[in-house]
């Protein structure tokens, strides 16, 4: 979009920069911190970043609270800088003087780049990068034989890099900056943030930048900095009610050039809307929110099959990628002037993606300060942007939530005339195994993330319509699944497909369809040599008419199955840690494995999240055990193993 308006003049209109100049900031900054932000266009500060680098170079400590795409980057890497510029002496090599941590890879590799400008202004001084991806004995031989001022990284690799590395010296640190401090306590990070708490002087600067302050992120102020100022940057967000003509401003989490809107329609309209509003954006730059890696892995397959997409370019992006593609994805997906980025959150925070026209949340957040961090990909700094949540009739009152959360959003009608692209996702199944099997892993995993949602009073998995869910996924039949076969889930609106038996699918793949058939083959001539015993039929008894059960019989029905769900949980997570099974076939057994069936190559903490929640269905059993007779008689097994033992 070609435009002559300069981008401080466009960022200015857009209230994205005070008149704050970097030159006349108290303290003042070096000749050649100035000199290195004009080169780079940066002349004024956004409010962040007027607010902010007064206070850390005046030997403060800082707790940040900022609209995603604020400028909190530069907040705290300006500081950085300049508190090392005015050390009187250079540094020793295995000095360490400030160390950054962020949540995750790319954001931690983003922050690096950025700093390397500022970071070539100093003498004598150097950084490095620690992330996953790449081997920890390669870090440490490299960090061994060059040595790091700045170590900038992930909070595992830093840790296992401080805890291991004794040449490293500590006693003249300057500053620590956690950034996106929700997220790393969210991650499960919190062991390796203490750890790395505990390895670095009391006496520092420390700043805590998030663009969502939680109890969470409190606590590790108290405990990590001292006496912090605490800064809030809000921006103005403008409401029009239908049919007023005045605006009423209110304080909002979200950049000021960003729209947001909510779209709400059937579940099995769902993805032919998805793609009529694709295909009324292009041209445009665009990234598409999914729940799983499971969910990313099968629209990015199916999406560029549709007669109305084909040839756009259509890229995936999960976590369970494995680094090197993972890198190439992102790096690609910038590249481009226009194209779709299909992806989970691992792509929600801190990523500067440039030139996002628009934002699509096709599935909520399960965590709905996620929300703001998605939409925030795009209305970065002095750009505008748009962004639109799909919602399903009965999660209408997720709207309310997120304006009370200072999060408003406008309605966009639902349009009745839309292609139905339903028919052409069957089509694709019938024709290609691949696309059937992972329809079919969309599916489940989709539905075993719905239950994990922290808002389940507006997203009650119990509601939701498998029937019309199974429509909008194109799938040929429903899956037998424990939610679908032990709960009364509506299978309202499936149309199944009786013309086709599923078994003999094939895949277009020949190395794959020649794989399958020896598999097949072997089965037949193993259950050929060891035939099952046949079981012996009971006699039938005459069927008792059945009873209306009462309400308190239908709950202890439901409580029953809701234990046993728990139980064989229980079990899983023992027999993990007895190493009867390994985490690869924990996570299948969970139904949370890798949707190409290959070992994990993503964020380290899914199993570790699981292992939690397999916890906390120890509790509730122990919990529930007090008034239920098999639970205590669960609980009464697993003490006497314990005594075994």
């Amino acid at each position: 979009m070609a435009s002559s308006t300069p981008p401080e003049a466009a960022a200015a209109a857009l209230g994205a920069l005070t008149d704050q100049k970097f030159s006349e900031i108290s303290p003042a900054l070096s000749a050649e911190m100035v000199e290195a932000l004009d080169r780079g266009g940066f002349r004024r500060c956004t409010p962040v970043q007027a607010a902010t680098i007064p206070h850390l170079l005046s030997h403060k400590d800082v707790a940040v609270e900022a609209a995603t795409g604020s400028g909190k980057t530069l907040a705290f890497l300006i500081p950085v800088v300049e508190i090392l510029r005015r050390r009187s002496s250079p540094p020793k090599s295995h000095e360490v003087l400030a160390v950054i941590v962020s949540p995750t890879r790319e954001l931690s590799s983003q922050i690096f780049n950025v700093a390397q400008p500022f970071i070539a202004t100093l003498k004598g001084l150097t950084s490095m990068l620690f992330v996953g991806g790449v081997d920890v004995k390669a870090d440490r031989k490299r960090l061994a034989e060059e040595g790091a001022n700045i170590l900038v990284g992930t909070p595992g690799k830093l840790n296992d890099i401080m805890q291991n590395e004794d040449t490293l010296d500590y006693k003249n640190f300057e500053i620590l900056i956690l950034d996106e401090a929700d997220r790393l306590l969210d991650m499960g990070f919190q062991r390796h943030i203490n750890f790395i708490l505990s390895k670095l002087p009391k006496q520092r600067r420390t700043g805590l930048f998030s663009a969502t302050q939680t109890k969470a992120v409190a606590d590790l102020s108290k405990a990590g900095l001292r006496n912090p100022k605490r800064v809030e940057v809000k921006t103005e967000a403008k409401l029009t009610s239908k049919g007023a003509a005045q605006q009423e401003l209110c304080a909002s989490k979200t950049p000021l050039g960003l729209r947001l809107e909510y779209m709400v329609c059937e579940a099995s309209k769902k993805s032919s809307q998805l793609v009529d509003f694709l295909v009324q954006n292009n041209g445009k730059k665009i990234m598409v929110y999914f729940a799983t890696c499971a969910c990313v892995d099968y629209w990015a397959v199916v999406l560029p099959l549709l007669n109305s997409l084909k040839g756009s370019p259509i890229i995936p992006y999960h976590g369970k990628m494995k680094q090197g593609p993972r890198e190439k994805a992102l790096a690609s997906f910038s590249d481009l002037s226009s194209g779709i980025l299909v992806c989970t959150d691992v792509a929600a925070r801190g990523l500067d993606i440039p030139s996002v026209d628009l934002i699509v949340q096709y599935d909520p957040p399960q965590d709905p300060d996620v929300f703001i961090h998605r939409a925030g990909r795009t209305a970065r700094y002095d750009q505008e942007g748009d962004a639109i949540v799909f919602l399903l009739p009965k999660e209408d009152t997720y709207v309310e939530f997120l304006k009370f959360r200072g999060v408003p959003l406008t309605e966009r009608v639902c349009p009745s005339n839309t292609e139905d692209v339903v028919p052409q996702i069957r089509s694709a199944a019938r024709e290609d195994r691949n696309v059937m099997e992972k329809g079919l892993r969309a599916f489940v995993s989709f539905v075993r993330a719905y239950k994990e949602h922290h808002c389940s009073y507006i997203f009650r998995w119990k509601d939701l319509e498998i029937g019309k869910l199974a429509m909008e996924y194109g799938l040929l039949q429903i899956p037998s699944m424990p939610e679908v076969k032990h709960h009364s889930l509506s299978l309202d609106g499936f149309i199944p497909v009786d013309d086709v038996d599923v078994t003999q699918i094939k895949y277009k793949d020949k190395a794959r369809e020649k794989q399958r058939k020896k598999a097949l083959k072997r089965k037949a001539e193993e259950e050929a040599q060891n035939p099952k015993p046949e079981k012996k039929r009971a006699r039938e008894k005459p069927e008792k008419p059945k009873r209306k059960k009462t309400g308190k019989q239908r709950q202890s029905v439901q409580t029953k199955e809701d234990l046993d769900e728990l139980e064989h949980e229980y079990r899983l997570l023992k027999k993990l840690k007895r190493g009867d099974i390994d985490e690869d076939e924990y996570e299948k057994l969970t139904g949370f494995g890798d949707s190409d069936g290959e070992a994990s190559g993503g964020d380290t903490n899914d199993v570790d999240e699981r292992k939690e929640r397999g916890n906390k269905a120890q509790k509730k059993l122990k919990q529930r055990g007090k008034g239920s007779g098999g639970s205590r008689k669960f609980e009464a097994k697993g003490k006497t193993r314990n005594k075994r033992r």
